[in-house]
């Protein structure tokens, strides 16, 4: 029989609220955190442990009730796109990192966009160099993790997120001239985002960096048009380039370390 684990999961939004509700049918005790004081009775109505506080702004007092007799934290709050972004990000995070005990173990919720554009498939071993702002706030974050916590944080890198609300066909409607056409493109179905969660967890594979990414790479164009058409959108169009910048986010480790089949290998099937 499976021992049930008590779980603090940091940022109850799109990803965190349907994981915690996951982790509590399998028997789990889940702490949820909000910024939106609106949004306790939904967690309560979860039988998620509520508690309301934001990074920066909170005291030591509510910190330390998120985070106690959880065995696992799972940072699950990514940057807000603004000014200064890398400073804002880190400082955010530090804020919580005092109050984490020494047994506790850590799941960061990373992004792909910490890789740079190689023209070429990338995997969990490339020496990172983020184009965007976000990405190397998100970079940032994922070396004050593994510097504080060496083999106890592992990192889940994850591309464009889909399903749910999140319709890929509503992301680039009516757009005119868009540029890279004709690269693949890299997503991940949130059912694949919590199961490769709940992989990390179950295989205990602390210490790593995976990536979250289907299996299938679809053409830009190709994907966009067709999923725009398909909830009766005006489907982008592309510009012709000789010159496109692209990357192929290999996911080989996340079904070889964690043995993990996904779900929605192909995003066409999807649309």
């Amino acid at each position: 029989m499976k021992k049930s684990k008590h779980i603090s999961i940091l940022g109850c939004g799109w990803l965190g609220l349907p994981l915690a509700i996951d982790r509590i049918a399998n028997g789990d005790t889940v702490k949820g955190s909000t910024t939106t004081e609106s949004k306790i009775e939904k967690l309560k109505a979860e039988s998620i442990i509520p508690h309301l506080f934001t990074l920066g702004k909170s005291s030591e007092k509510e910190y330390i009730d998120f985070l106690l007799g959880s065995e696992i934290v799972i940072i699950n709050f990514p940057p807000k796109r603004i000014s200064n972004i890398i400073e804002i990000y880190q400082d955010q995070i530090k804020s919580i990192l005092p109050f984490i005990s020494e047994t506790q173990k850590i799941i960061f919720i990373s992004s792909t966009s910490v890789y740079q554009n190689t023209n070429g498939e990338v995997t969990e071993t490339l020496n990172i160099a983020p184009e965007k702002e976000s990405g190397k706030a998100v970079a940032a974050v994922e070396r004050l993790l593994q510097e504080q916590f060496e083999n106890r944080v592992s990192i889940i890198r994850l591309s464009g997120l889909i399903g749910d609300d999140r319709l890929p066909g509503r992301f680039l409607a009516n757009k005119k001239e868009v540029q890279n056409g004709d690269v693949p493109i890299n997503v991940i179905h949130r059912e694949d985002c919590i199961g490769l969660i709940n992989a990390v967890i179950e295989k205990e594979a602390w210490g790593e960096i995976i990536n979250g990414c289907a299996d299938q790479h679809p053409i830009r164009k190709e994907y966009y048009t067709l999923a725009a058409q398909k909830i009766g959108l005006t489907p982008p169009t592309f510009i012709k380039q000789e010159k496109q910048a692209y990357k192929i986010i290999s996911n080989v480790k996340s079904k070889t370390l964690l043995g993990y089949s996904y779900i929605h290998p192909d995003p066409l099937k999807l649309i």
